[in-house]
C-alpha cells in the first residue's frame, strides 16, 4: 500500500477577540486545536484513513500571536508504523502590516487510523527520502 499524498496541508486563521486572553494574545489552546486539525488532515491526506490523537510531543511555544494576527499552521507526516502516523506541525504569525512570518510554535502530534467501529486499522508506510 503506497502513500496517498506526502505533501503537507497548510491551514491559515485570523486570531479574533475571542480566541484571545486579557494580553491580547492567542489563547495556547487555541493555537493548539488549530495545530491538532492540521495533523490529523495531514495524515487524512497521506492515508485515506480517518485519524484521531493519540499524543503530542515536544511542543514548544516560542512566541506569541497577537489579535489580529494570521496564524499559518503547516503539518507534514514524517513517521508512520503499521498504524499511526507522527506529523510535525509548525505554526507561524504574520502582522498584517509586513506580512513577515514569526514562527511561535512547533510539535509532533501522533495520530492513529481508525475504522468505524474506532478500532485502529493499517496504513501505507512513510519512506523519508
Amino acid at each position: 500500500m503506497e502513500p496517498y499524498s506526502t505533501e503537507p496541508v497548510t491551514l491559515t486563521e485570523v486570531v479574533f477577540p475571542q480566541d484571545t486572553n486579557a494580553y491580547d494574545t492567542l489563547f495556547g489552546g487555541r493555537l493548539l486545536s488549530i495545530m491538532d486539525k492540521a495533523a490529523g488532515l495531514a495524515c487524512a491526506k497521506f492515508a485515506h484513513r480517518e485519524f484521531v490523537t493519540v499524543s503530542i510531543d515536544t511542543l514548544t511555544f516560542t512566541a506569541p500571536a497577537r489579535q489580529g494576527d494570521i496564524i499559518e499552521v503547516s503539518a507534514k507526516v514524517g513517521f508512520t508504523s503499521t498504524h499511526s502516523a507522527g506529523c510535525k506541525v509548525t505554526a507561524h504569525a504574520m502582522d498584517k502590516r509586513d506580512w513577515a512570518k514569526n514562527k511561535i510554535c512547533e510539535g509532533w502530534f501522533f495520530m492513529v487510523a481508525i475504522d468505524a467501529e474506532m478500532r485502529p486499522i493499517p496504513i501505507p508506510q512513510f519512506r523519508p527520502e
